[in-house]
């Protein structure tokens, strides 16, 4: 084998690279250094201007690469859709200054300064004006990805690079003689084509993609990464840097993945634990020190860089403070997230160093100041976003309940799947609780097979809640019928949340649901969805709510709203609430009292049954999301038992969740039946 510098073997390169990913934040974590200046400073001492035992050849350079478009397609991917629009003002004021001011204090310092040219001043003020998200993975582990700060940062990142990556074309097309009014028409109209792929075409496909390979997991996956590095590639080609065609790659998937799924699981793992940390250690490998420190021009160029470029980032994050009325550490939150130079200030200067524009010693003092604001950028964004996590989880309450107990009653193992990403989605990302998935077989001769052959079923639903990262326990019961062992299971597990899968199958004895379902509906007080999908959850676009009147006093409202909320958050589809007067202005009210907050379109009207009336109105990316009310309480009217038979009739290959809010009811079906008689 040999192990001569640099080192040539592959395996032993990849276990070195590994073994950085794995100690330098464990070890960096004791000392309250963020784990990502471990994996920069890992790259400068092996990388080739240090003990040279690491080259910066091919292999570093693509994984490098693939490492900086994971973190923009990371950032676009966890950005809270709703969030985002409603902070457009915000991140393009805070983008506009992120630019306007370190280009023109720049270019002023560095060519009235320091006496260079035009052009080269030029470049290099876009450089500063330019930065990469590389302490986004920070506020990711933190838990604030999806704050309004880190959202206006994401924002402001994608506007300030543009803008950045636009002078550069300009320079280079000036300089090369081709600045022509078609120049900047093909360039207008390659944009222009981007974008409508990227925000109009992506998502259709996704769509497509995701309800037909809803069982082929690793094929999601790959579908993920072909979007990712084709829009990548499709950047580049309208004239863009590959990173804003990262970014809004996450953007059109974004809805698409939600937050506890299984592929989101896997992306997430598979970026920050293989992608993002070749990329720092890529970057560490490219500070050459000794060029650094080998001349005075050098250094005095770079530390004017890093102090202009430190100076204007700040007072962008003080003026949007200021304008916008944050907090201080919101400030510094986003003077951390912004402050870092690495993938588009690198290409800048490369390209104008490559054409002639930039010097050798423009180089070195570039190289410089990317090292001194990563290591700025990770103090701050980590230091800030500790105490913003500590202010966020203190202020406005969110959906919390360590007590949300969910059971899954599991038959059939074509709902298996479905009913789990609704349990998933719809309870608080915070709870502790597993989800118990129930399998109940009837006490007779068979019992003993049966329990067998439900153990198989129940070891897929295993398996597939921990993909989602999602824990779930196995309970098996045997009694003399289906229903009795539910209502047993639910009270020795104290379960306050129960889903069910919804089967067309009606007798003319069964009140609603058929005899199990009734017997549950009506012996048990607990809040219960019954569900039907006929496309993947994750592929929801619009959720249609339907509010009978006087919903607003049941003792239940919130809890189903919440559950509601959670839903919304992960799918990030559209709303549209249906109700009467009162329960409308209620539903607005609770909505507002807890994060998260969803965005809703409100639709008047005295009619519960106006929905149900009118199926085509309900798409095949459209979830009927019907509320309930088991007889005896205010909300419930005697045309409700006529719901189960409409949705037979009309609704079986439409996608609806029925929910029973929580109350407390009779104890078993005929009490029921006697109080409805």
């Amino acid at each position: 084998m040999d192990l001569s510098l640099p080192l040539k073997d592959p395996i032993v390169i990849f276990l070195i690279i590994l073994s950085i990913t794995l100690f330098s934040p464990l070890i960096l974590g004791k000392l309250r250094i963020p784990g990502i200046i471990g994996m920069l400073l890992a790259g400068v001492i092996l990388g080739p201007h240090g003990l040279n035992v690491l080259a910066h050849d091919a292999s570093i350079t693509l994984f490098g690469k693939v490492g900086l478009l994971y973190i923009m397609f990371l950032a676009g991917l966890e950005v809270d859709m709703n969030d985002f629009m409603r902070a457009r003002v915000r991140s393009t004021v805070f983008g506009l200054l992120s630019f306007i001011l370190p280009i023109g204090a720049g270019f002023v310092a560095v060519h009235y300064g320091l006496g260079l040219d035009v052009v080269a001043a030029l470049l290099l003020g876009a450089m500063l004006a330019s930065h990469t998200l590389v302490s986004y993975p920070i506020a990711s582990k933190l838990g604030i990805a999806r704050s309004e700060t880190v959202t206006i940062s994401i924002g402001a990142t994608i506007i300030a690079d543009t803008l950045v990556l636009l002078v550069l074309a300009v320079i280079i097309n000036t300089t090369q003689g081709d600045a022509s009014a078609m120049f900047w028409i093909k360039l207008s109209l390659s944009i222009l084509g981007f974008m409508a792929v990227m925000i109009w075409l992506v998502p259709i496909i996704g769509r497509w993609v995701f309800r037909n390979l809803a069982e082929e997991r690793s094929a999601q996956f790959l579908f993920v990464l072909v979007v990712v590095f084709a829009a990548a590639f499709l950047a580049e080609l309208a004239g863009m840097e590959g990173i804003i065609g990262a970014f809004f790659a996450g953007l059109a998937l974004n809805r698409l993945i939600p937050h506890t799924s299984p592929l989101m699981n896997r992306v997430e793992f598979v970026g920050n634990n293989l992608f993002v940390p070749f990329f720092l250690i890529s970057v560490g490998m490219i500070v050459n020190f000794r060029a650094v420190v080998s001349g005075s021009e050098t250094l005095i160029l770079a530390s004017t860089l890093i102090a202009v470029g430190l100076a204007t980032k700040w007072i962008a994050a003080f003026v949007t403070q200021k304008l916008f009325k944050f907090s201080k550490v919101e400030r510094q939150l986003m003077f951390g997230l912004t402050t870092a130079r690495v993938g588009a200030s690198l290409a800048l200067v490369l390209v104008g160093y490559e054409i002639g524009l930039l010097n050798e010693t423009a180089l070195n003092a570039t190289i410089l100041v990317i090292l001194v604001t990563i290591l700025v950028s990770s103090f701050a964004t980590a230091s800030a976003g500790r105490k913003l996590a500590l202010t966020d989880a203190q202020s406005t309450p969110e959906l919390h309940n360590t007590s949300h107990k969910v059971l899954i009653p599991v038959s059939n193992p074509d709902t298996v799947i479905p009913l789990l990403d609704l349990a998933g989605f719809a309870r608080p990302a915070d709870s502790k609780e597993p989800i118990y998935a129930l399998s109940v077989v009837l006490d007779n001769d068979e019992a003993r097979q049966n329990v067998l052959l439900n153990k198989r079923l129940l070891e897929k639903a295993e398996k597939y809640a921990a993909a989602m990262d999602n824990k779930v326990e196995i309970v098996s019961r045997v009694d003399l019928s289906i229903a009795s062992g539910i209502k047993r299971a639910i009270k020795e597990l104290n379960i306050n949340f129960v889903v069910m899968g919804w089967s067309p199958k009606l007798s003319t004895r069964d009140r609603l649901f058929g005899s199990v379902l009734d017997n549950m509906l009506f012996g048990n007080g607990q809040l219960i969805l019954v569900c039907h999908f006929v496309v993947p959850l994750n592929t929801i676009g619009r959720i249609v709510v339907s509010l009978p009147i006087n919903a607003q006093w049941e003792p239940g409202f919130e809890a189903w709203l919440n559950t509601l909320k959670n839903l919304v958050k992960q799918t990030g589809a559209k709303v549209v609430v249906n109700g009467d007067e009162s329960a409308l202005r209620e539903f607005q009210t609770m909505n507002k009292k807890k994060k998260p907050y969803i965005e809703a379109t409100y639709h008047e009207t005295n009619d519960y049954f106006e929905v149900l009336m009118k199926p085509e109105e309900i798409g095949e990316s459209d979830l009927l999301f019907l509320l309930q009310s088991r007889p005896g309480f205010i909300s419930y009217t005697g045309n409700m038992e006529l719901v189960p038979r409409k949705m037979v009739k009309n609704f079986q290959e439409k996608n609806f969740v029925i929910v029973y809010p929580e109350q407390q009811q009779a104890s078993t079906v005929s009490e029921w039946e006697a109080s409805y008689t």
